[in-house]
């Protein structure tokens, strides 16, 4: 299956906010509040601050070589991958990941990053995007400077605890529910339950031309899985090993030992509420903020627990829990125990950025809003702040969906308009009669104008009274028209109907077809193919829409 692109600016979709839009256009309100701008020469000043930030390297690839033990070990039999790839391309995947988290070892090599919770079967469609922008710019950076190594590298939010927000997906139209009681960190869940769903998916597009190849991975991955990280990573590992991505499980106790320091600022300063809160105060002035602090951003994570701690005049406590901290029993209990801290959105972008040799981060626009916030608790802890860049974002259209916008005479940019923006449209240019008044309108104006012109001379004041019945005039008419263009819409029913399946369609529950949509049913009906033709098409620093239309 063939793809031609259209590319758009954002601003075009109206699906993207003021603060997104302003930070793309480079806004200069917006620029105390990012390090380096989107571009080959902001990339490079971030390279150079790098490079002079230590990263403890040595304990990055022993907890990638930990965690990726289990599924390197068994590509290394030969046999073949979830994915349905012989023994021998698995074999080469699998080589790739093994070299790339060898060469985080090296002082030349850092990373690009994407994260994002693991939402059952991936979530949405963006998913997908994100990861491939994030593996297109490690490439297009290696071209740039040869004498580097670039790694991409998905960073899993395997401690988010929003159920409602991970433990669902849409297939068919459908809203398919993961029914389960656990409570806490989504990626420690255990995948029981789960079978019911795959089965359910299985009953949809094991008939596709690569149904069965999608629902081995997925059965791997989901069913043959202790819990939803490691179903994640194994799933992600199946479909991007071959473009050399390295998944990591941040959720591990060497890596918050290297933020203990942070945590107890934390904790017992309430320093980073203070420095985001006026951060804030700033970018309110003109946006909509999208995350704010707490008093203490960090969670208690235990087990199936993970809830906020509070300060109260006696120490600490865990919210909704019989859990007390003393001052001193909670710096025993973070020095011992730093695995049980768990950093909220206001902290997780510096743990990430600590643990990583990271350049850019790319997220999607809620993501690239807080980020903007977290610039000055950078600078305070003296870390670098990656470049931002806005991830790259699709519409597929379908043959037969071509095929009908053609026949209603719009084209891809028009898909972007409001449903009765199109009707209005196509009525105003394909009805017989006429539709508009505005020469009748135009008329009545310089009637007004011309009573205007004869009253001025004779009393200035009446003309605010000649005003008035103009206004009062022309009310009737343009109401007038309005009503012609909804009775001739009438006869307009068949269009009508087609163009609201059209947008049904293309745009789910009136929002972008990523946000809703899941990756399944498309591998199953190309496969592979399907990631390599996103990949193909996946921009690198051009930060614009693009439609895929089927060819």
């Amino acid at each position: 299956m063939d793809w031609i692109s259209t590319r758009l600016p954002y601003r075009q979709t109206g699906y993207f906010s003021h603060i997104i839009l302003d930070y793309l256009e480079q806004a200069k309100q917006l620029s105390p509040f990012y390090r380096h701008p989107v571009s080959a020469e902001g990339l490079r000043q971030s390279l150079e601050a790098r490079k002079a930030f230590p990263t403890d390297r040595a304990a990055l690839v022993q907890v990638l070589e930990e965690q990726y033990a289990g599924v390197l070990a068994g590509e290394a039999s030969g046999g073949p991958s979830a994915s349905g790839a012989s023994g021998e391309i698995a074999g080469a995947s699998a080589t790739r990941v093994r070299e790339n988290i060898a060469r985080l070892a090296e002082e030349t090599t850092f990373t690009v990053c994407t994260a994002h919770q693991p939402a059952i079967f991936t979530g949405h469609l963006y998913f997908i995007y994100k990861i491939l922008h994030t593996i297109r710019l490690a490439e297009w950076l290696k071209e740039q400077h040869p004498a580097y190594h670039f790694v991409p590298i998905f960073y899993m939010g395997s401690e988010d605890a929003d159920l409602d927000e991970l433990g669902h997906i849409y297939l068919g139209g459908d809203k398919l529910i993961w029914e389960t009681k656990q409570k806490g960190a989504v990626g420690r869940m255990k995948t029981k339950g789960l079978d019911k769903l795959y089965y359910r998916i299985e009953g949809q597009l094991a008939v596709q031309p690569h149904g069965k190849e999608l629902m081995a991975m997925l059965k791997e991955a989901y069913l043959d899985s202790p819990d939803i990280q490691t179903a994640t990573f194994k799933l992600l590992h199946a479909l991007f090993a071959e473009y050399g991505l390295i998944t990591i499980i941040a959720d591990h106790a060497v890596f918050k030992k290297q933020l203990l320091s942070v945590f107890e600022d934390d904790l017992f300063r309430q320093e980073p509420t203070r420095i985001v809160s006026e951060s804030i105060a700033g970018l309110s002035e003109h946006y909509k903020i999208q995350a704010n602090p707490r008093s203490i951003n960090l969670f208690y994570l235990k087990d199936d627990l993970r809830n906020r701690i509070e300060r109260t005049p006696e120490g600490f406590q865990v919210v909704d829990t019989p859990l007390r901290f003393t001052d001193a029993g909670m710096r025993d209990e973070l020095q011992r125990y730093p695995e049980r801290f768990s950093p909220n959105v206001i902290l997780r972008g510096l743990f990430q950025e600590t643990i990583l040799p990271n350049l850019a981060f790319i997220g999607g626009g809620g993501e690239t809003a807080y980020w903007l916030e977290l610039k000055a608790l950078f600078d305070h802890y003296r870390t670098p702040f990656p470049v931002l860049i806005l991830r790259n974002s699709f519409l597929l259209v379908e043959q037969h969906w071509m095929e009908k916008l053609g026949h209603a005479g719009f084209d891809l940019p028009d898909l972007f308009k409001g449903a009765a923006e199109l009707v209005n449209e196509l009525v105003r240019r394909d009805s017989e009669n006429t539709l508009s008044l505005g020469e009748e309108i135009a008329l009545a104006n310089n009637y007004y104008e011309r009573l205007k012109s004869l009253t001025r001379p004779v009393d200035p004041t009446l003309e605010q009274h000649v005003e008035a019945l103009q206004a009062r005039a022309l009310e009737p008419i343009k109401t007038l028209e309005k009503k012609l263009l909804k009775a001739e819409r009438r006869k307009f029913g068949d269009q009508q109907r087609q163009l609201a399946a059209l947008k049904a369609a293309l745009f789910p529950h009136d929002n972008l077809q990523e946000r809703v949509e899941n990756f399944m049913p498309w591998y199953a009906a190309m496969g592979p193919g399907f990631i390599r033709a996103l990949y193909e098409h996946s921009l690198v620093l051009e930060q614009e829409f693009q439609v895929l239309a089927e060819s």
